[in-house]
């Protein structure tokens, strides 16, 4: 779909134009980049009081596609978010929700917050110095924020323990037929060590660099919450830990700009409780081994279908990263020079 076409154009003008009085058209409509699952429109809503700057995320082609794993439908999507609003975690407004008689498909409408998701830049320009220090803290606060989240007001969502993921990625693994002796270590590892959590909480389930919004003040807002399930806290703690995130600052373990401390701190001071240092490096090398398996899943859709771009093949070969990092985190006094 080109964000030149003017049917699409057409459908998204007078669904807005209906569902926030005060605009009276869109302009400077475009597909962002990134979103491998959904689709991601900027567009400026214009009217007598000003700009009103927006996004548009919707399934691919504005078509239902079967949902896998712990992903849930767009509509349950934007209800998470605006639970999330109401709890005072940083997220985008959700203006609207698209009907079946939109037809523009499945998704909804929210505000464009501004700022940056860009790792390389995050972590590196001189605009975000100043916030960096802070962010292991604010990530904490949030987690733990979205952790408090009562769970019976919220949408029938995936209850994702580690022992069912964990059956879920080694079936998943076993069926490629591709050997990696140190992903069997991994899973092995795991497989002795599984926590027994008696309080399952609300989970982001994608908390990472490329997620976030960052400014030069700090975590602006939390995005792509497809992911959203019912598990183990700190599972999300883990998951921002995973040295694929850090994008090359690998000494900050936290999302290569912050500290295990940190975060922990961040956390318990937002009301938090329970978390431990142990807990977040379980699910760093479980998170470890889930993306190496995903990067598996990309190289098994570039070699064997006809989705042969070159950021599946790309990404597929990032499987090796992980084997390394999982030695440096299982044998870490093997890998110390």
């Amino acid at each position: 779909m080109s964000d030149t076409n003017p049917d699409f154009t057409a459908d998204l003008e007078r669904v807005i134009t209906r569902a926030m009085p005060g605009i009276a058209s869109i302009a400077n409509l475009k597909r962002l980049s990134g979103g491998a699952s959904q689709e991601t429109w900027s567009f400026d809503g214009a009217g007598s009081t000003g700009t009103t700057p927006l996004i548009l995320r919707r399934a691919p082609g504005g078509k239902t596609v079967p949902r896998s794993g712990n992903a849930v439908a767009l509509a349950t999507e934007a209800k998470v978010i605006k639970l999330a609003a109401n709890a005072n975690i940083p997220v985008p407004l959700v203006h609207y929700v698209l009907q079946d008689g939109d037809d523009l498909g499945p998704g909804y409408i929210m505000g464009r917050v501004e700022g940056e998701t860009i790792a390389r830049k995050i972590l590196r320009d001189a605009e975000y110095a100043e916030a960096r220090p802070k962010l292991a803290r604010q990530c904490g606060a949030i987690l733990a924020a979205i952790h408090a989240i009562d769970c019976s007001h919220l949408p029938e969502l995936n209850i994702a323990t580690a022992e069912d993921q964990l059956a879920s990625y080694r079936a998943l693994y076993d069926s490629y037929d591709h050997p990696h002796p140190v992903f069997e270590v991994a899973f092995k590892w795991l497989e002795l060590r599984l926590p027994k959590v008696e309080s399952p909480t609300l989970l982001h389930g994608d908390f990472r660099n490329g997620n976030l919004m960052i400014g030069p003040d700090g975590v602006r807002a939390v995005l792509d919450w497809e992911l959203v399930h019912i598990g183990d806290p700190a599972e999300d703690l883990g998951w921002i830990c995973v040295n694929s995130w850090r994008f090359g600052e690998t000494k900050k373990i936290v999302g290569g700009f912050g500290d295990v401390a940190d975060l922990l701190a961040g956390y318990a001071q937002a009301g938090g409780t329970g978390m431990t240092a142990e807990r977040v490096k379980f699910w760093e090398i479980f998170g470890t081994l889930k993306w190496g398996i995903m990067c598996m899943t990309m190289y098994q859709a570039f070699a064997q279908s006809g989705d042969r771009t070159v950021e599946r093949a790309t990404i597929g070969r990032r499987s090796s990263e992980t084997e390394i990092d999982l030695i440096n985190l299982l044998y870490p006094k093997a890998a110390a020079p």
